[in-house]
């Protein structure tokens, strides 16, 4: 399980999750500047997605796979 937790961290670096990352950086700056609670959900947020490699931005999460229809003869 540790494997796949650290596996999980230090790979599959691709550009949207780099992104994610830098979201989450920012509003957390933010958030101590201004010291809004809000903006802490959104760093959270943003920075939980891009340590976990989760969300629908990349990798083909959201994809369902493509069934070919079954050929019926009337």
């Amino acid at each position: 399980m540790i494997k796949t937790i650290k596996q999980t961290l230090f790979t599959g670096w691709h550009f949207m999750r780099w992104l994610r990352l830098a979201f989450g950086l920012f509003f957390a700056v933010q958030a101590i500047q201004l010291n809004n609670s809000l903006l802490w959900l959104g760093a959270g947020f943003f920075l939980a997605t891009s340590l976990a490699n989760i969300g629908c931005c990349g990798a083909a999460a959201c994809n369902t796979p493509y069934k070919k229809p079954l050929d019926r003869k009337s």
